[in-house]
């Protein structure tokens, strides 16, 4: 929906989805999941270990200032969540440049490639490895506070709802394992919910950058692209495939913090 024409760009996302099922069936819903998923795996890892380093550095060198503990938990969790996000964008970038060509090949402006690699291959040979990055400073100027966004909003959507249950650190109430799960599921949707709508404009502009070769206005930029999208569709435009989005970012970070908090649980029980 982000890069498509004035005809798919109209649709909402079930019509878009039923287009792209009727033209190239099951397989072009899921065109660059391979490479979205299996690629994403040791970017995930890197992401995570820079999380945590971060987290227990930021604990530390905040532990002697004057301020409510809820606090420099949050500022400790936020700042993670940005530096994690920095060094993770060095790998994601790239990998984001080759999913996004593949989901988007057909559509007007765009090169036809026959996997990964031969998308690897043909934008190096034409931009080299700055073609790899296309995008790479929009996604970490505006992804890493993003992120300390989510990873704060977590945080407090957690505190809130424990605190609503009754469990406060003054306390002895040890939460079921359920309790935990459908605490930790719920907060990771607020996240994602507050996540989305500030992070789809930007989206929508560094996908269109990353996945366009002809714009007919030069060779593409942040600015360029912006004012495309706007005369295009207006302000609105910004907010293409908000609910596919919003969908994704909400489901994939009850998904991944359920699970990594789990992980966390187990390793520390073994102990």
């Amino acid at each position: 929906m982000q890069v498509a024409g004035s005809g798919l760009s109209h649709m909402r996302g079930f019509t878009v989805f039923r287009q792209i099922l009727r033209t190239d069936g099951i397989p072009g819903v899921f065109r660059g999941f391979g490479t979205s998923a299996i690629g994403s795996l040791p970017g995930r890892v890197l992401a995570l270990t820079s999380l945590e380093v971060s987290k227990d550095l930021m604990l530390k060198y905040t532990e002697g200032l004057d301020m409510p503990e809820a606090t420099r938990v949050g500022i400790a969790n936020g700042v993670a969540g940005m530096l994690s996000n920095l060094v993770s964008c060095v790998y994601f970038v790239p990998l984001d440049v080759v999913c996004q060509r593949l989901m988007v090949q057909g559509l007007p402006g765009t090169t036809s490639c026959r996997g990964p690699v031969d998308v690897v291959r043909k934008v190096m040979k034409v931009e080299g490895v700055r073609g790899m990055y296309r995008g790479f400073g929009l996604t970490a100027v505006t992804q890493s506070p993003a992120s300390a966004l989510w990873w704060g909003a977590y945080g407090a959507a957690q505190h809130i709802i424990w605190r609503s249950l009754g469990c406060r650190d003054d306390i002895e109430k040890k939460p079921s394992h359920v309790e935990m799960v459908a605490v930790q599921a719920t907060a990771g949707l607020v996240a994602g919910a507050c996540s989305s709508v500030i992070t789809t404009p930007i989206d929508t502009v560094k996908t269109r950058l990353q996945v366009m070769d002809n714009y007919e206005i030069g060779r593409p930029s942040v600015l360029k692209t912006a004012k495309a999208l706007l005369k295009e569709d207006g302000w609105w435009g910004f907010y293409r495939g908000f609910g596919p989005r919003f969908l994704n970012m909400s489901l994939y970070g009850t998904t991944m913090i359920v699970t990594y908090e789990l992980i966390k649980r187990l390793s520390v029980k073994q102990q």
